[in-house]
């Protein structure tokens, strides 16, 4: 498989309406996911548009593909910005769960490679979260896994 040349893949798009005050426009594509917790994901951001608010309940690693992705570390105790970076093409990431942040892509979008390690009976994901920190929702392997059986 040709991650770069991905068209043939299964896309699913996320857009929001009026609930949130940013632009949220990106789209996944699983590529594996394994009942031991393991899921390897596609995902690109829309030039200068956002993923929703987000916090890693998992093991993640990531590698920018295409263009730029902005990341915004959010304190989740205030809700105030921690720190903010750049990840351009070749960038790699390793972190341990719990890292709250938002992604935006930049003026061309971003495509990033996720590796995701989840091995609790639960395999939770990644929260879905409002700007309070509460959780709007949760993603996990079991329901990933019940999507691609239907």
């Amino acid at each position: 498989m040709n991650l770069l040349n991905n068209e043939n893949l299964k896309w699913r798009r996320y857009t929001e309406g009026d609930a949130f005050d940013y632009p949220i426009d990106y789209s996944d594509a699983v590529l594996d996911v394994r009942e031991d917790g393991r899921l390897e994901i596609l995902v690109k951001w829309e030039p200068n548009c956002y993923c929703h608010f987000h916090r890693h309940t998992a093991e993640t690693s990531s590698l920018v593909l295409e263009g730029e992705l902005l990341v915004t570390d959010i304190d989740i105790e205030t809700g105030k910005e921690i720190g903010q970076r750049v990840r351009v093409a070749g960038d790699f990431v390793h972190k341990q769960p719990g890292d709250v942040h938002m992604e935006q892509g930049g003026a061309n979008g971003a495509l990033v490679l996720f590796n995701i390690y989840a091995p609790s009976e639960e395999g939770k994901l990644v929260e879905s979260l409002k700007k309070d920190g509460s959780v709007i929702s949760s993603s996990t392997i079991e329901k990933i896994l019940r999507k691609r059986t239907q």
